[in-house]
């Protein structure tokens, strides 16, 4: 069976990170998310896949190439505008041609679990859809299920009016007969072509939409910043130890930590697994990794330095007497010396982020900074929780930054 995975999308609700990658590409657990989606659908026997790009999409071109470093055969279709949903299935006819296939959203995490549930659940000849319990109906597709069949979908019901709290996890099997169901779409009331409005009308006519129910801990929809922790948690909750990089004597590992090749862990490096360092990276001397933290290609974590549950991207330079907790650090950063994040509140209330101008409550009660690429802090600065900083900006020595710092800016406070 083929894939065809969407990856075309803007990701605006990930600033500042999508400014210079596609969503797709962000890391968890030392992976893209997008490489972590192919490899879950190797697993259930895929060895071919079309991905649908728009938003910087050479990016995911010059990663993934033509596969074959995955076992994989990839193949790339570009929609030339942001259409929807169903306008980027549609490229897809041609390729897929009279077989059935597997239809996914880009900007999954998906556990290993899933989408063997998506094909056990299928039925040749039908539709199947993958469904999930979520916390919040009102963000997403709702459906109404009888027995195992999908009766109804609502997009984003009004709180109180949820027709239940199964979510449409935007993972599917499609007949070839969907094509023709696409082609016949009008435009939604946002002037897109959405598949959803296709899949509707297949119920109004009485056709099978089989339901796959997946479980909480199977699917994460990576549609903020602090999901890509959420992801980083469970991609490394799966992390075996390894270790091909040098480790001095002096340095204390426990648990399962994941060290690449050439790189350095130096003496008095204090690490708690689960934790993934990549290549080059160079740890110490001195410092204390918490769990959960993903340190990138060529990245410098250096004397005296604490860093917990985090992800740093590659080449980011962390170097003197700085404490980073549930935070994102962009590539390419250099934090100055006494650079510290701030990841509780005074009153120990969920941490509420901007996110396109309207503030989102996170549901976390620690979360710490977004910081961008090659953005520079200068010594004792302080990041208060939820702040970002856009990339390429600085921050003058000594400040406490209470809010978001626009890109390219010389924040004087």
């Amino acid at each position: 069976m083929k894939a065809v995975i969407l990856a075309a999308g803007r990701g605006v609700r990930l600033k500042p990170f999508t400014l210079t990658r596609p969503k797709h590409l962000l890391p968890v657990g030392g992976r893209p998310i997008l490489e972590w989606l192919l490899l879950r659908l190797k697993a259930v026997g895929v060895e071919e896949a079309l991905i649908i790009i728009h938003h910087l999409g050479e990016m995911i071109r010059k990663r993934l190439g033509d596969g074959s470093e995955l076992g994989l055969e990839l193949t790339y279709r570009e929609q030339g505008e942001a259409r929807g949903t169903g306008d980027a299935f549609k490229l897809a006819e041609d390729y897929v041609k009279d077989e059935e296939f597997i239809g996914i959203y880009g900007d999954l995490y998906l556990s290993s679990k899933a989408l063997k549930k998506l094909i056990e659940a299928h039925r040749p000849g039908e539709t199947t859809m993958a469904v999930i319990p979520v916390e919040d109906p009102t963000r997403f597709g709702v459906v109404t299920l009888q027995e195992d069949r999908v009766i109804d979908l609502v997009e984003k019901p009004e709180e109180g009016r949820e027709p239940s709290n199964l979510a449409n996890a935007g993972i599917y099997i499609f007949t070839p007969e969907i094509f023709e169901r696409l082609k016949a779409l009008k435009p939604s009331v946002r002037g897109e072509y959405e598949v959803t409005d296709a899949l509707r009308e297949m119920m109004a006519e009485g056709e099978t939409i089989r339901a796959a129910v997946l479980e909480a801990e199977d699917w994460i929809d990576i549609g903020y910043p602090w999901k890509l922790l959420e992801a980083n948690e469970r991609a490394l909750s799966e992390l075996e130890p390894h270790i091909e990089g040098r480790v001095e004597a002096g340095a204390y590992i426990e648990g399962p930590v994941w060290i690449e090749a050439e790189a350095r862990v130096r003496a008095g490096a204090y690490i708690e697994g689960p934790v993934y360092i990549g290549p080059g990276a160079d740890i110490g001397p001195n410092c204390y990794i918490r769990p959960s933290t993903s340190i990138g290609a060529e990245a410098r974590i250096g004397n005296a330095c604490e860093v917990k549950n985090s992800i740093i991207m590659p080449r980011s330079h962390i170097a003197h007497l700085s404490y980073i907790g549930d935070s994102i650090i962009g590539e390419g950063c250099n934090l100055g010396a006494g650079t510290i994040t701030a990841n509780l509140r005074f009153d120990k209330r969920t941490v509420k982020v901007n996110v396109e101008g309207r503030l989102i409550d996170s549901g976390r009660r620690k979360l710490g900074a977004f910081i961008g690429d090659e953005a520079q802090t200068g010594i004792g600065v302080n990041l208060m929780p939820g702040v970002k900083i856009g990339p390429r900006s600085w921050i003058a020595p000594g400040l406490t930054v209470y809010r978001d710092v626009p890109p390219d800016t010389f924040y004087r406070g």
